[in-house]
């Protein structure tokens, strides 16, 4: 397969309304699927969150992750997700997430490392036009010298790569320490005050409103890449919907561990 350049793609931009963390993982598997089989052009999806959530890799334990009891407390539903890499802390409005579904040819012959490296450059051009000296941290971070600011997942599936991040805008780091376990043992012997200083808020270093980094974001994609504002297609949504309730919701995807 040769390699294709982003330009040899006709982007589509997906921005809806807020949606429940089970049906954005299910837009992520269906997405990707028509994106591979051709019925959906290559797709950048920014998300909105309808409510608070942990999203955990797809080879992560639950138990070793997430204390649960502390999750049900402040009513944040915790979800798996289709691709690999570790735990993320969501809360509306204080982050920005976003999915790219592209044809594998996009990354054909990259490395694990060069194909990461390659999905967030336009990313990075976006914080440096916000005055943030940004950089991508091997495997799967984007980083900065006020510390952490994203990471990153990817999963190969159905003849296309699912590439997503999330982006600390705002951070409660209090409470993302209660609910991930893996966040207290990296922090155990430096006392909580350094939290904030390992994921560092987009909001801290811009002065920015929230809105304002995605605009950013977008304009950026769309000058470098070409975007065309798109919708979700009904049946792309009923088929998310059904796949949210029977396997994104469920017990059973939530526990297992391949």
């Amino acid at each position: 397969m040769m390699r294709t350049d982003w330009r040899d793609h006709d982007w589509q931009l997906i921005h809806a309304a807020p949606q429940s963390p089970s049906l954005h993982m299910a837009l992520d598997d269906v997405l990707t699927h028509e994106v591979g089989s051709g019925r959906r052009l290559p797709t950048l999806r920014i998300w909105e969150w309808a409510n608070p959530a942990v999203v955990i890799g797809r080879f992560q334990s639950l138990r070793n992750e997430v204390d649960m009891e502390a999750a049900q407390r402040h009513r944040i539903e915790v979800v798996r997700r289709v691709s690999g890499g570790g735990a993320m802390f969501i809360e509306p409005g204080n982050t920005i997430t976003y999915s790219i579904y592209a044809p594998l040819s996009l990354i054909t012959g990259l490395s694990f490392q060069q194909a990461y490296a390659s999905m967030d450059e336009w990313v990075i051009e976006a914080l440096g036009t916000l005055g943030i000296k940004a950089w991508y941290q091997p495997l799967n971070d984007i980083t900065s010298d006020g510390g952490k600011i994203a990471g990153a997942a990817q999963a190969h599936r159905d003849g296309a790569v699912l590439h997503h991040v999330t982006m600390a805008y705002d951070i409660d780091a209090q409470k993302m320490l209660e609910i991930l376990r893996i966040g207290r043992e990296k922090l155990s012997d430096k006392g909580t005050t350094s939290a904030a200083k390992r994921v560092d808020p987009l909001r801290s270093q811009t002065g920015l409103p929230r809105e304002a980094v995605i605009e950013k974001m977008i304009a950026t994609f769309r000058r470098r890449h070409g975007l065309t504002n798109d919708v979700l297609r009904a049946g792309e949504l009923a088929q998310a919907e059904a796949l949210a309730c029977e396997r994104f919701s469920s017990q059973a995807w939530l526990t297992d561990v391949p």
